[in-house]
């Protein structure tokens, strides 16, 4: 399991990485979601990698 905290802003990023963060359903700094440990979480990860904090649990 990996765990996703937003820890900046989505305000300046672009629509395809606004929607990146929505669908790993982040919709506000400081909110984590878990997730399991799989390629396309860890893509989706790797795009948004300056917005989010990733922990593995």
């Amino acid at each position: 399991m990996l765990k996703v905290k937003q820890i900046k802003s989505k305000i300046t990023c672009k629509p395809n990485q606004v929607k990146v963060l929505e669908s790993l359903g982040l919709r506000r700094i400081g909110q984590v979601k878990e997730h399991d440990d799989n390629s396309v979480i860890r893509g989706m990860i790797y795009k948004v990698r300056h917005l989010v904090e990733v922990t593995e649990s």
